[in-house]
């Protein structure tokens, strides 16, 4: 991205966090591990001289846990990847997945695009299930007067974010999570978007027992997907369109990083 182009999006340069909190107990998908947390040495437990300790923590968690970026090797249609990639011949349980994994995802400076659909239809939070079609999509556009450009990510609000805490209702397994659909997928993909994200756990609708819209993005389109993300501060301040940036960790094979992903505006 053009240091004119970024300089254009900066108006006010204010920054918005984007990501969760991490803690034991959050919310996090059946399919993948909680998030664990210890400290392995409190102060006082070793002294340094003059009176000077250090604690220290130890944590675990899943590529897929919180706010994450997924890589374009996390899902197969019919065994094959994005480019066509045969996925039993490039991945292994200790390699992850080559060509395709998560260190192959650059770090993401691009022009960010929020579609605040539960706004546009006059909602706080969107009801579980609901699903974002290209008309919910339409009204949203329509209402903030935004337009794309390659290569943007565009991040849809549903309000989801507001159950963070409630990690049963936020999961949602029983009642299913509103997102978008395989028709809502397609009709934001003929804009050329790089990255697409929401507040939710699984991006698209829930239940979604083939994940359509996850087989849809990710090894057609190249398109990758951002996770539980907290759209709610910068939704408050109705801030549109901004720079978007993330950082995901270089993991070799991965199939996804966690990331901390903030919007300037």
């Amino acid at each position: 991205m053009l240091a004119r182009e970024m300089k254009e999006l900066i108006v006010k340069g204010k920054v918005y966090d984007l990501g969760q909190p991490y803690y034991p107990g959050m919310p996090h998908h059946p399919n993948h591990p909680p998030f664990a947390f210890s400290l392995t040495k409190k102060h006082g437990d070793v002294m340094y001289p003059n009176q000077v300790s250090s604690a220290n923590d130890l944590f675990a968690t899943g590529g897929h846990t919180g706010t994450h970026l997924d890589a374009l090797g996390h899902i197969s249609k019919n065994g094959k990847l994005f480019g066509n990639r045969q996925a039993s011949k490039i991945q292994s349980y200790i390699g992850g997945v080559k060509e395709v994994g998560i260190d192959a995802t650059p770090p993401v400076i691009r022009r960010g695009i929020l579609l605040d659909v539960a706004r546009a239809l006059k909602k706080n939070v969107l009801p579980s299930a609901f699903p974002i079609g290209p008309k919910e999509l339409e009204t949203t556009v329509a209402e903030e007067g935004v337009t794309f450009k390659a290569g943007d990510v565009v991040l849809i609000r549903t309000g989801w974010a507001r159950y963070w805490k409630d990690p049963k209702r936020f999961v949602a397994n029983e009642k299913g999570a509103p997102g978008v659909n395989l028709e809502g997928a397609k009709w934001l993909a003929r804009y050329k978007m790089a990255f697409t994200g929401s507040d939710t756990t699984a991006y698209e609708k829930t239940p979604a027992h083939d994940l359509p819209v996850h087989a849809f993005l990710l090894p057609k389109m190249g398109i990758q997907l951002i996770e539980m993300l907290n759209l709610e501060e910068i939704a408050r301040d109705r801030v549109y369109e901004f720079l978007f940036v993330a950082l995901p960790l270089k993991i070799i094979g991965g199939t996804a990083s966690p990331i901390r992903p903030v919007a300037i505006s």
